[in-house]
């Protein structure tokens, strides 16, 4: 009969047998040789290079200011929510690259990189990112059509005679 064993008898017996485990050594910040922290975010068709830098809050999206580039409201916020979220909104300079998709899509992959960029900044940041659900990557694409449909799931109009 096999004997089942949890992981902290595992652990008891590591320790006592004399074999080291591995140090839970702190996470260290990954930044370019000029203070910025860099993160790619995805969503939908759309792909975004994100460099976050410490500044005076100025977010600048493929050469534009943020509020030219994303007219609407609702996508600024949608931007904004990760700094809110761990309470430096004006502490971060934000210069990011976006391609495909459409402007919903730009905006969510945009967060989705400042949101990464923050933690490569700041590994302290990442449970308050973590617990907004900003890191998590929302992979819901638009389904392809099909042969014999008129779209992705509709028929064509039955007719009986």
């Amino acid at each position: 009969m096999a004997e089942t064993r949890t992981l902290a008898d595992l652990k008891d017996l590591t320790q006592s047998a004399g074999v080291a485990t591995p140090a839970e050594e702190p996470v260290q910040p990954r930044l370019d040789r000029l203070g910025r922290a860099y993160a790619t975010g995805r969503r939908k068709n759309a792909i975004a290079r994100v460099w976050v830098k410490p500044g005076m809050g100025k977010v600048t999206v493929n050469g534009r200011e943020l509020e030219r580039y994303f007219a609407r409201a609702t996508l600024q916020m949608i931007l904004r929510q990760p700094f809110e979220a761990v309470n430096k909104p004006q502490h971060f300079d934000v210069v990011c690259t976006v391609a495909g998709g459409g402007l919903s899509g730009q905006a969510g992959a945009v967060r989705h990189g400042i949101s990464r960029a923050l933690t490569h900044y700041d590994p302290a940041l990442r449970p308050a990112l973590k617990a907004g659900g900003f890191l998590t990557r929302d992979d819901r694409e638009v389904e392809r059509k099909k042969y014999g449909k008129a779209k992705a799931r509709r028929s064509f109009q039955f007719s009986k005679r």
